[in-house]
């Protein structure tokens, strides 16, 4: 078997690569934030390599990729393994559940966190054709994982691509939660029907209109890009209308920076029921956790200044995209329509907050059709007569 270094000709959607101990770390934020802001939630969040993957070209019939993955669970609670899937020439060939690594246990009664450490996961995929076909290996969305072997029964060689760059910046739900595979997320969903390269700035819990990550976005090359945001600030009670919407107008203008004329979406949230009248900080049902469940709540006004809820988020974003109307290349997307109340009854959000991978198909089709759709923000251009 051959053994392939893990460099950045290889491995694409990600910021930075660090090289540890345990192998390579693929970050999807630059060290600078890393630095600044280390908070533990978006650290976290930006390790897990959602829409990171390896990209190649050979004619192996075998290929195996060494990880030391970090997953987190809650006591008492089930919940899956990340996968690693194989896509060959564009179209899903396998998908292997990950075992092995540390395991950061949450007690969600006490607080209390215990790591139980753990040996690496070989992923091997055999049987593949023998004819020179184009490769990707999409990392787990749900689990940090140190890249420590890529090994092949043949040389394998970077891609160069074509494709435009659709950088997209949300929050749990955009990162992937409660989908099952990498390839699964509504993103990935949306980016291989539309025939695009997925820079994903997807994090949970963490979409919360923070200059510094309109500086990031403002700074990664871009064909496309897209941010949806609201739900992440109603769930943290973080603001109030009016820090709201004039942080919204400074994250758009600080992206506009860097890309003044770039195609842009703003989407608000999709449909949530425990948020649509009922405002945050988000809590855990201890009803549920008590039976083996996660299930998230509102816990509701405080009394003080009126606070956030997802009908007065839409609204804004809405009022806030009509406001500039100078920019041509700005685009409005009601979030209900990749998700509403009429799909919550047909796929309801199993901990009332995250969607499932019906769902995320669902949601990656639709933003499929109306961005990448015939005159939609994201259409091709048109090829010269």
């Amino acid at each position: 078997m051959i053994t392939t270094p893990l460099t950045d000709a290889l491995v694409r959607g990600a910021a930075e690569l660090e090289a540890t101990a345990r192998g390579v770390l693929p970050h999807r934020l630059p060290a600078w934030v890393r630095t600044r802001f280390p908070d533990p939630q978006l650290m976290g969040a930006e390790s897990r390599p959602s829409g990171v993957r390896i990209v190649m070209a050979t004619t192996a019939s075998t290929i195996e990729l060494v990880v030391h993955a970090t997953y987190v669970s809650y006591r008492g609670i089930a919940r899956p393994r990340g996968n690693v899937d194989l896509v060959v020439d564009g179209e899903d060939y396998a998908s292997r559940q990950l075992d092995g690594g540390d395991h950061v246990e949450t007690d969600m009664r006490t607080g209390t966190v215990e790591v139980h450490e753990g040996g690496a996961c070989t992923v091997r995929f055999t049987g593949l054709p023998e004819n020179d076909k184009h490769v990707e290996i999409w990392l787990p969305h749900n689990e940090t994982v140190h890249l420590a072997a890529l090994r092949t029964d043949a040389p394998v060689r970077p891609v160069d691509s074509d494709r435009r760059i659709w950088l997209h910046h949300g929050s749990s739900i955009s990162h992937g939660s409660n989908a099952t595979t990498p390839t699964g997320i509504w993103p990935a969903v949306a980016a291989r029907r539309g025939g695009v390269e997925l820079h994903s700035l997807g994090f949970g819990g963490s979409a919360l209109v923070d200059p510094f990550m309109a500086r990031v976005l403002r700074d990664r090359p871009a064909d496309l890009i897209s941010v949806k945001l609201g739900i992440n600030v109603v769930n943290f009670d973080l603001m109030r209308l009016r820090a709201f919407v004039p942080a919204v107008h400074g994250f758009l203008d600080t992206i506009r920076d860097g890309h003044p004329d770039t195609p842009l979406v703003l989407i608000s949230p999709i449909f949530c029921g425990i948020y649509e009248d009922t405002p945050g900080p988000g809590g855990m049902d201890v009803e549920a956790l008590a039976e083996g469940r996660v299930v998230f709540t509102a816990t509701g006004p405080d009394g003080q200044v009126p606070q956030l809820t997802l009908r007065i988020i839409r609204d804004a974003l809405k009022s806030v995209a009509e406001s500039r109307d100078d920019d041509e290349n700005l685009h409005h997307l009601d979030g209900t329509t990749l998700y509403g109340e009429q799909d919550a009854i047909a796929h309801p959000l199993p901990d009332a907050l995250h969607p499932d991978t019906a769902a995320h198909e669902v949601m990656g089709r639709r933003f499929a059709e109306y961005a990448f759709g015939p005159g939609g923000p994201f259409s091709p251009p048109a090829t010269p007569a």
